[in-house]
């Protein structure tokens, strides 16, 4: 798993590990998760901790923000090229499921810079022909994050029980949702039966933390 100290990851980590996963967290600095295996490296170390493993599924909650990163270039460089050369080592090492999270509104071929690039990781993910591809497509995120919030950000989170209100139906996977949430939501995935490529947007996010199942399955798309 990648992502162990952000928002989401803080959550899901002890949830992976009461479910009785063997984990292994890999990232730049330690997780302080009891009870599971640590690599703690740069980035570009991160495949490397993986040869030679026998892995299952490899999970990603990595992200940062423009703020944190401080330029486009180290921002792709955390959000597309960090986690395709994680999923890259940990398919080589076995890995038959990738469960990552992406963000509501992904495409590939969008004119918003962000979303663009987030569709882009789905892409090449979606072409590394895992066995079971979980593409985890939430809306803006509620939790205790540290000071990374952005005042617009912020903003949004004051207004989300209203704006919720509002995105019924089909604008629903853009409202808010609890990390918390999605947290278990990938828990829940994690092991799952099945082939292909199955994105989850909030309202199936929030059925699979319920226990149910409500996904879309889309076919495989080749990477370039």
């Amino acid at each position: 798993m990648i992502g162990a100290t952000g928002l989401i990851g803080r959550s899901l980590a002890p949830l992976l590990v009461e479910a009785g996963h063997r984990l292994l967290i890999v990232g730049r600095r330690p997780a302080g998760v009891a009870g599971v295996e640590e690599f703690v490296g740069e980035i570009a170390a991160w495949p490397g901790a993986l040869a030679g493993r026998q892995l299952d599924i490899a999970i990603s909650t990595l992200g940062t923000t423009w703020r944190k990163a401080g330029s486009w270039e180290a921002f792709a460089a955390v959000d597309h090229r960090a986690v395709l050369g994680f999923a890259r080592a940990a398919r080589s090492a076995g890995a038959r499921q990738v469960i990552a999270v992406s963000s509501s509104g992904a495409n590939a071929d969008s004119r918003a810079a962000y979303l663009a690039l987030k569709g882009r990781v789905e892409r090449d993910l979606s072409a590394l022909d895992f066995e079971r591809t979980d593409l985890v497509r939430p809306g803006l995120l509620r939790g205790a994050r540290s000071d990374d919030r952005r005042l617009g950000e912020r903003i949004a989170i004051l207004l989300s029980p209203l704006t919720n209100l509002v995105l019924r139906g089909p604008l629903d996977r853009f409202a808010a949702i609890d990390a918390a949430v999605v947290a278990r939501a990938i828990s829940a995935l994690a092991g799952e039966a099945g082939e292909g490529v199955f994105v989850h947007h909030n309202r199936g996010i929030r059925a699979i933390a319920a226990g149910g199942k409500d996904w879309e399955k889309r076919p495989r798309r080749r990477g370039r």
